[in-house]
């Protein structure tokens, strides 16, 4: 047998960065792919300290002939086996539906819900053929829980997580594993790199800003990307991993209030964790 194989997405930074060293520490050959290879350089100069088998390589999740290429390659180079797919790629928006323009919203689902059935319809095959394998899809609070100012964000995570639910049912049959992650709020620049939409004059401007001053609070206390990548690793790993996994403090919070309450009494206590 050869090396397991372990392909994440959006691996520049944050998650899928940590993500692609801890398989690697795993003992996987962890391809981590990104739009702009040069931005991997850091990464292949802390596995070459460790000793680490990662592999970067150009993925860019909103391009089927992107995904194909690299995807073949990774087939190629493992010897047609793929292990493991994290899809981490993602991208954020901030802005009441009123203020986000259509376009927009088209870009969240892009990277965030098509780019993972991109490299899923492309990843599947040779999982199914060699009967096992694990699909993680990195989604968030926000796909659970709908916050003001973020619906772009959230309608493209609310998409992952239904398809996540899809998937079991459709691959668990020949053995191929389906985890949705659910972080909290992370200290990465993941929020810090969010496009803004609240025009001038918006009469949402307030709300938007408060749900902005709120999230930048959070990140100063948020969960620790290496804490979701243990989070990852640890479902690659288990035989019979959960169909989601909650991941922060924060995270644990606002769901077990969401399991909680009914749906008028959360609303209030979403309202009522905003600053301001």
């Amino acid at each position: 047998m050869g090396k397991k194989v372990a392909v994440v997405t959006g691996s520049s930074s944050g998650i899928g960065r940590a993500a692609s060293l801890a398989l690697a520490r795993a003992g996987y050959a962890a391809y981590a792919t990104m739009r702009d290879e040069s931005k991997g350089e850091g990464l292949l100069e802390e596995a070459r300290r460790e000793g680490l088998d990662v592999r970067v390589a150009r993925l860019d999740v909103d391009s089927d002939d992107s995904v194909d290429s690299a995807v073949a390659a990774v087939l190629e180079g493992g010897g047609g086996r793929i292990d493991a797919l994290v899809n981490s790629a993602g991208c954020c928006a901030i802005g009441a539906a009123e203020d986000v323009p259509i376009s927009e919203y088209r870009a969240q689902l892009e990277t965030n819900f098509l780019g993972a059935v991109r490299t899923i319809r492309r990843i599947a095959p040779a999982m199914r053929a060699r009967g096992g394998g694990t699909i993680v899809n990195v989604s968030s609070v926000a796909g659970r829980i709908g916050f003001p100012c973020t619906s772009a964000h959230a309608c493209s995570k609310f998409a992952l997580e239904g398809l996540g639910e899809c998937l079991r049912h459709e691959m668990g049959r020949f053995g191929v594993r389906v985890v949705t992650v659910e972080p909290g709020v992370t200290k990465t620049g993941f929020l810090g790199s969010a496009r803004s939409f609240v025009p001038g004059g918006s009469p949402y401007a307030e709300l938007a800003g408060r749900v902005a001053a709120g999230a930048r609070m959070m990140v100063e206390l948020g969960t620790e990307p290496g804490e979701v990548a243990a989070a990852i690793a640890g479902a690659v790993a288990a035989d019979d991993p959960p169909p989601r996994l909650e991941v922060g403090k924060d995270a644990a919070m606002f769901l077990g209030a969401r399991r909680e309450k009914t749906d008028a009494e959360f609303e209030r206590y979403v309202a009522g964790e905003l600053p301001g």
